[in-house]
């Protein structure tokens, strides 16, 4: 209680002075004018907070390192492992889901939630019983086995790699943005801030640092929306309020798709796909002529002493064009089909399941679902949430603590639709109708930057930006929406401060889990059980070094959009670890062998379904399968988990039945 009591003021003295921070900065930008030192601050800054916070923490106690000496009150377990879970993805790629899809974006946020109920009643109290260093340890504990142990460590590598890439392309994006670096740059030094508080302390460190990030991460979404939403006229709290604002848009939109320009821009985008049509019809001879075409006007630019600005851009085009004709289909097929979406009657944001057909709307609540039973049940199984559970002081502190975790990712929640419906707002009413001569200063800033993430086209060539003319990536809306509204720019600071406080959080966290299961499990139970508690955390460190940097290598690739990579994290997750956790928890009729058996085919399924469905797999091996009912590659865990579940449940019938031993750990294990 003493603990909790000294936390609690100290996390209280700091809330206080991150917001001090916040207004001092907001005074100095009313006295300079903003600039870019402000983006510099905000990033820095926090790091040497975390930085400070890692350096208090540090610890060589193996206890301490692997589960924070499991003295973590419920109350800051809670808030830690929220930050651990409000990754890049929820704060910088969620909104942006909402604004683009609408209802769809739905799926993230009910499965996401709906997946710690599953883990308070199925999992993280019967993880804590056991009171081991990692879920690995857990099944190869359960299951009495190194081959079970193996797999699980395997499998928690592969999903938290996935995972944890996906964190620092968010780190490599908000550097690129509010420093000015280049993006691969930004990955490396975001590197520096995740290692400083997760290298000397550990678990200890990560955890004390989260809470930390947590506050910032929050502060950081609540106070621009409040702002933005305050001269809407929705008042301070637009989350219980914001539908009105929806029925505002709602006329908008009506008037985007009911407009005669938007319809010819409409139409403008169905004559390239119809080009890029006929193109794939021609293969493999239209691949031989347009590699042939870029080859010779690159040939003449450079006789003619061209632009360098055009041959640079002929250079790249022909470096990232297709290796093959195969290849050039999955490429040109994207092309085509992006260019159909935009060509598309926009669809209203609250409209459930749009589609040209009933067999379309189909399959689109089908994809629905599934995404949400996908995340569902890979938020009960990822090994860096569930190994927060085991940092508490006891089996009731444990459920208490997913209670706590549920209400302060749930106020992060409530609040991402809120500001996904305000930009749209913004973007419908005050940037939809401008001339291309008055774009706004944030559009143009953006366009520098990386012009990828905005393109503001006249395709119909009146002068006036139409909707059906700006194609905006998800990524950036919650970057740029301090901007959009017009806000200070101390918050696009605050935004930027928010967004690495996420990624770092949950990087750390990954971090952790995948060098403690090489240490801990494979190193200590597989390779040197004599190790001493000292050789066993300096083995972590340096493991949690080279993983860091490897996967900074990785993610400076920019293989897949952030949403994506998480999404395909929870399925493999889900497919590979629910069956064989929850199996292991509630039947003790299952088999090591079972368990062996069941994990091997629930993640081969998901994997083979993700690399033979997901276009950058399909152009880096030439091998395209079809998709299974028409289910998007990012919901493969519909498919492996089943799998997972029948095959161990198959195998562990035709196995000889578990020993007494086995039998009293599960008993031991499901009760007090």
């Amino acid at each position: 209680m003493k603990l909790a009591h000294r936390l609690l003021r100290s996390y209280a003295f700091y809330t206080l002075g991150f917001l001090a921070f916040v207004y001092l900065m907001w005074r100095i930008e009313l006295t300079t004018g903003p600039g870019m030192w402000i983006g510099y601050v905000f990033l820095f800054v926090p790091i040497a907070v975390y930085a400070v916070i890692g350096l208090l923490s540090r610890t060589s106690d193996l206890v301490e390192y692997y589960v924070a000496g499991r003295r973590v009150p419920s109350f800051f377990n809670g808030m830690a492992t929220a930050a651990d879970w409000l990754s890049a993805a929820s704060f910088i790629g969620l909104a942006g889901s909402l604004y683009a899809s609408g209802y769809d974006g739905l799926a993230y946020m009910m499965g996401w939630t709906g997946g710690y109920c599953l883990t308070a009643f199925l999992l993280a109290p019967y993880v804590r019983k056991l009171a081991r260093y990692t879920i690995a340890d857990f099944l190869g504990t359960r299951f009495s086995s190194n081959l079970v142990r193996a797999l699980a460590v395997l499998a928690t590598i592969i999903c938290s790699f996935v995972y944890l890439v996906a964190q620092i392309q968010g780190v490599g994006l908000i550097a690129m943005r509010f420093i000015g670096v280049d993006f691969a740059i930004g990955i490396f030094c975001g590197l520096a801030g995740i290692l400083v508080c997760s290298f000397l302390g550990g678990m200890r460190a990560v955890t004390w640092t989260q809470v930390a990030q947590y506050i910032i991460l929050i502060s950081a979404i609540l106070i621009p929306v409040s702002m933005i939403a305050h001269r809407d006229g929705l008042g301070w709290l637009p989350q219980l309020n914001y539908g009105r604002l929806m029925q505002r848009m709602e006329t908008l939109e009506g008037n985007v798709r009911d407009d005669g320009a938007e319809q010819h821009v409409r139409e403008a985008f169905q004559s390239r796909a119809a080009l890029w049509q006929s193109r794939i019809d021609a293969l493999p001879r239209s691949y031989v002529d347009e590699k042939a075409r870029l080859t010779n006007t690159l040939d003449d630019l450079r006789r003619r002493n061209g632009p360098l600005r055009d041959i640079n851009s002929l250079e790249r085009q022909i470096a990232s064009f297709p290796h093959d004709a195969e290849a050039a289909r999955v490429v040109w097929t994207q092309e085509r089909d992006d260019l159909l979406a935009r060509a598309a009657t926009p669809v209203p944001m609250r409209e459930p399941f749009p589609a040209a057909d009933e067999a379309a709307r189909r399959i689109h609540k089908r994809n629905f679902l599934s995404l949400l039973l996908c995340l569902s049940l890979g938020t009960a199984s990822l090994p860096h949430i569930l190994t927060r559970y085991n940092t508490t002081t006891s089996v009731g502190s444990a459920r208490r603590s997913v209670g706590w975790t549920l209400f302060f990712v749930a106020l992060f929640y409530l609040t991402v639709p809120t500001l996904a419906v305000l930009i749209k707002y913004e973007i419908l009413g005050h940037l939809v109708g401008q001339h291309f001569d008055d774009l706004p200063h944030w559009v143009m800033q953006w366009r520098r930057v990386e012009p990828y993430l905005i393109n503001i086209a006249d395709v119909n060539g009146d002068g006036i930006v139409r909707w059906g003319d700006i194609n905006m990536q998800p990524d950036m809306v919650v970057l740029a929406a301090p901007e959009i509204a017009g806000l200070p720019y101390v918050m696009s600071g605050l935004i930027a401060a928010g967004a690495l406080a996420a990624a770092l959080s949950t990087a750390d966290g990954l971090l952790l889990t995948i060098s403690n299961v090489l240490s801990h499990d494979v190193y200590y139970h597989m390779i040197d059980p004599e190790a001493s508690s000292q050789l066993r955390v300096t083995m972590s460190k340096i493991l949690l070094l080279g993983v860091a940097l490897f996967a900074s290598w990785v993610a400076s690739l920019n293989t897949g959009n952030i949403l994506f990579l998480v999404g395909a994290a929870f399925s493999l997750a889900a497919s590979s670890l629910f069956p064989v956790l929850v199996l292991g928890v509630f039947w003790k009729r299952t088999t090591r062998l079972g368990a062996v058996a069941g994990m091997i085919a629930g993640l081969g399924v998901c994997v083979y379904y993700i690399v033979a469905t997901y276009p950058f797999f399909t152009e880096l091996t030439g091998f395209e399968g079809g998709r299974w009912f028409g289910i998007e590659p990012i919901s493969s865990g519909v498919f492996g988990v089943p799998a997972g579940f029948l095959v161990a449940i198959a195998v562990s019938l035709l196995d000889r039945q578990p020993d007494a031993y086995t039998v009293a750990l599960v008993d031991y294990i499901r009760h007090p």
